[in-house]
């Protein structure tokens, strides 16, 4: 089973060397936990493999993967840049002490606006359309700025259809055909392109969908820097890289897959004539997906038509499963290695039928006030968390060698009213 987790002397679900269910008893449920020493460790990993192989090589971290202050400040240590695509998570990134030109700014649709404040942040600007570039121009002190592009290179991949970033579907990235023209103009405007980038898609486990389009990339990349004279600092191949989220999937071979990128990298360099760019990944699941877990208590067994575990969690706290169908493994906290002896549905706490972390799923025999894991959660759970049904959100806390601190506080009812204002005149 590929599945990544350890029991302590009692045989409890262990994070991090603490125990899961008296973290559950302590800080209450649902709650996040955090493994800091997983997410070093899986930073380094992916790290090692790719520079290894290239030393003129930078991760930037997806921020939109996991927001939280305390995850990014472990990046910042361990030399991570930032992939931010949002003003939000630029304000964040420089909060928790990186550098602006270690961030990468790369949003879509965005508005003047938010163009003005990355360019007031001194943030390195990744541009998604024309449109973008010719705001950007417009703009007090944009002059000289040194900006890349993100190309669509009609190639997609992921684990779901709205996780699939490239090709003539995708919202995402200029058109491959125009990319030697829009280098050319922003030249013209004042700009000082230094840049090139692409992604295709979110959980990716099969490497031969990211080389196909490390290959077209580096097609366009040459293309531009020899007929629009472009010499580039980085070359930026986007994000993507899977976790197995059921025990069947294979864990991603990144050395090998590392390997195989940097070879394909280093032969268009040389047949289009390009000197040494950095190379950069935007890794965010692969670094904190398997570090983080949802424990949630079980209050309610229901036979009905079929049979529920109803927890007190549900999907304002983590979306996935809802909106993309997507699998999280579960196990039960005091007992994660009992053999399973019944399907049964785990059924949320949110009024609306989709509101299931699992369907038909198998599990050891489970009794009212049981906590459950689920697994897999460290990645776009509290990033896109909601306060539906009027529920606060939860506490999240970060574990290393059994140290336990508390990095978002359990909101309160209050917390969701905090920003309604009722007219005075309701009042008479």
């Amino acid at each position: 089973m590929n599945l990544h987790f350890k029991t302590n002397e009692k045989g409890n679900l262990e994070i991090g060397g603490a125990d899961a269910l008296e973290l559950a008893h302590k800080y209450g449920t649902p709650l996040y936990v955090l493994d800091e020493m997983r997410i070093r460790d899986n930073y380094q990993r992916v790290h090692q493999a790719f520079s290894s192989e290239y030393s003129n090589f930078q991760i930037f971290y997806a921020a939109k993967a996991n927001t939280n202050l305390a995850v990014m400040r472990i990046l910042e240590q361990e030399g991570s840049g930032i992939d931010a695509v949002s003003p939000g998570e630029i304000y964040t990134a420089l909060l928790a002490g990186f550098e602006p030109e270690r961030i990468l700014f790369t949003g879509n649709n965005v508005t003047s606006e938010e163009l003005q404040f990355a360019l007031d942040s001194g943030v390195r600007i990744n541009l998604d359309s024309v449109s973008m570039l010719e705001r950007l121009a417009k703009l007090p002190g944009a002059k000289g700025s040194r900006i890349s592009f993100r190309v669509n290179p009609m190639v997609g991949a992921g684990h779901h259809d709205h996780c699939i970033t490239g090709g003539e579907l995708s919202k995402f990235g200029i058109m491959e055909q125009e990319a030697v023209e829009i280098y050319k103009k922003a030249h013209k405007l004042g700009f000082n392109p230094v840049g090139i980038h692409t992604h295709i898609g979110s959980g990716i486990l099969d490497p031969e969908p990211f080389k196909l389009a490390v290959q077209v990339l580096m097609d366009i990349a040459g293309r531009v820097h020899q007929e629009a004279g472009v010499e580039f600092e980085f070359i930026d191949f986007g994000g993507g890289l899977g976790i197995p989220y059921t025990p069947e999937e294979p864990v991603l071979e990144i050395k090998k897959f590392a390997g195989e990128i940097v070879a394909l990298y280093k032969s268009k360099l040389s047949e289009y004539g390009i000197d040494n760019p950095t190379m950069c990944i935007e890794p965010g699941r692969y670094i904190v997906g398997d570090a983080g877990y949802l424990l949630t208590r079980v209050n309610t067994i229901k036979q009905s038509y079929r049979k529920f575990v109803g927890v007190d969690a549900g999907f304002n706290t983590l979306l996935r499963p809802t909106m993309y169908g997507s699998y999280h493994h579960i196990l039960v906290a005091d007992k994660p290695e009992a053999p399973t002896t019944q399907n049964v549905d785990v059924a949320g706490n949110i009024c609306e039928s989709g509101d299931l972390f699992a369907r038909d799923r198998p599990l050891p025999e489970i009794e009212e006030s049981d906590v459950l894991s689920i697994m897999n959660a460290g990645a776009y759970s509290f990033s896109m968390s909601s306060q539906y049904n009027s529920r606060p959100l939860p506490a999240e806390v970060i574990v290393n060698n059994g140290k336990v601190d508390v990095i978002r506080d359990r909101e309160t009812y209050s917390d969701i009213l905090s920003k309604q204002n009722l007219p005075l005149r309701f009042f008479k």
